[in-house]
């Protein structure tokens, strides 16, 4: 069994000839893959190195969205300290308009009392124009009928004089003070009012601002988003090229191990042809003069042959599928990995790359190896569902096939894999609609980008 899969790894990843060939033959292929594991270190390197700095990006438009955060709380707290302080303008404004509408009132009240002065203003005018002013208080005095009455008199005359004076001394007070009220509740008003405006202009201010942070942040957010989906495609970018380079591994080391019982196996068939060469001449030393010792020489000889050639024919047998509905297995370099109708080609599809094709068919439907490959992944992955990744090294080439939405595996990471041979049945998991296979080819390692991906319907059987 050992041998057997030994033999199958060897046809794999080279496609021996004959064996007397063979280690030229291997030599190159080792070499080829041991170039094709140095390419993949280098990328997994270069890889590496992206999500390092993919890392740092995020890291940086982390502080910045943390800064601008924090500018924005610093923003609504100065925004919540101006709402506090209009307010208390407006209960200013509001109490000062109060205060103008009791004025309202008092100066109603003033302007009655200046009017009913006026009127008797008017009236003392009027009287002091028709009897020439001092008369009424000479007919006062003169008419007093006893010198008390004249004291009496004159005392009501003096203050009937200074009332008059009081009236307009009030009168001059009342507009003063009129005026001076209006102009203080006025200015007072025209104040908060001015107050307000320049609040309200500042809060305008600072809910820009706000605007303008919290555009930021989203777009800062947008950008870390980004960059995280980006350094998890590189992280599994990185996985594949691991799981890659464990395959080429694996590959070698079967190699090496193959070369070595090859060789081993050489030196016993170069000794036992020794050992019978010897035996045959001594034979033939002892029955020279025989025919018929001659002849039993001959037979032996061709027997040997025959058996020697039987043990160097190399084991071309492969696993074939277990289940009969597979595809029937095409003699070009890769085959059709499962039956079904082409249901979407590779190109653009709903503004994106679509790095493969999809194969649709009902049922159970196994899914098999486009060609003889190492299995470097088999997992669930959120988009691809259950998938495989099988890697194949063709004529010193190192391709990638991939294998998508599974409804389930058959093979694990590390197994050895014929062309034809049965990985999966054809599902509907991860980011599908509709059971299908999403098959991809890449010529190289798959890599987050998919810049290796080439069209498989160029190298597959339609």
């Amino acid at each position: 069994m050992k041998k057997n899969i030994i033999a199958l790894n060897a046809s794999i990843m080279i496609g021996l000839g004959s064996i007397l060939a063979a280690p030229s033959v291997y030599a190159e292929s080792i070499s080829d893959l041991e170039k094709q594991k140095e390419s993949i270190q280098e990328k997994r390197s270069g890889v590496e190195s992206n999500i390092s700095e993919t890392e740092k990006k995020i890291d940086n438009l982390q502080d910045k969205q943390m800064t601008a955060e924090d500018q924005i709380a610093a923003i609504e707290a100065k925004i919540a300290e101006s709402a506090k302080k209009i307010d208390a303008k407006n209960a200013e404004i509001t109490q000062t308009k109060k205060e103008i509408e009791a004025l309202k009132e008092e100066i109603k009240v003033l302007k009655e009392r200046i009017a009913k002065r006026n009127e008797v203003l008017k009236e003392r005018a009027l009287s002091f124009q028709e009897t020439g002013g001092d008369v009424n208080y000479l007919e006062v005095l003169f008419g007093s009928s006893s010198f008390g009455d004249l004291v009496d008199r004159v005392g009501a005359v003096a203050t009937i004089a200074e009332a008059d004076r009081d009236i307009l001394k009030q009168h001059e007070l009342d507009k003063k003070d009129l005026e001076e009220k209006q102009n203080a509740v006025e200015t007072k008003l025209a104040s908060l009012e001015v107050a307000k405006a320049e609040l309200l202009e500042i809060q305008k201010q600072q809910k820009q601002q706000k605007q303008e942070k919290d555009a930021l942040v989203k777009k800062l957010k947008q950008q870390t988003e980004k960059h995280e989906h980006e350094k998890m495609g590189l992280e599994e970018e990185k996985a594949n090229l691991a799981a890659q380079e464990k395959a080429i591994k694996s590959a070698i080391s079967l190699e090496h191990q193959r070369l070595a019982e090859l060789e081993a196996a050489r030196k016993k068939a170069a000794a036992e042809a020794k050992k019978r060469a010897e035996q045959e001449a001594a034979q033939a030393a002892a029955q020279a003069a025989s025919q018929a010792s001659e002849s039993k020489k001959q037979s032996t000889s061709s027997g040997y042959s025959a058996k020697s050639n039987s043990s160097s024919a190399p084991s071309t047998s492969q696993p074939s599928s277990n289940v009969s509905s597979a595809p029937a297995v095409s003699s070009g370099t890769f085959t059709r990995p499962s039956a079904g109708y082409v249901s979407s080609t590779m190109g653009e599809r709903w503004n994106k790359q679509h790095a493969g094709i999809d194969i649709a068919a009902s049922g159970t439907v196994p899914v098999v190896a486009a060609a003889d490959g190492v299995v470097s992944r088999s997992y669930f992955s959120s988009s691809y569902g259950n998938v495989v990744f099988v890697t194949h090294s063709i004529g010193g080439q190192q391709w990638t096939t991939v294998y998508a939405h599974l409804s389930s595996r058959q093979v694990g990471e590390g197994a050895v894999v014929a062309k034809g041979q049965q990985v999966g049945i054809m599902g509907n998991t991860g980011h599908s609609f509709g059971q299908h296979l999403h098959f991809e080819l890449h010529k190289g390692p798959w890599n987050y980008s998919k810049s290796n991906a080439v069209n498989p319907l160029n190298y597959i059987p339609n």
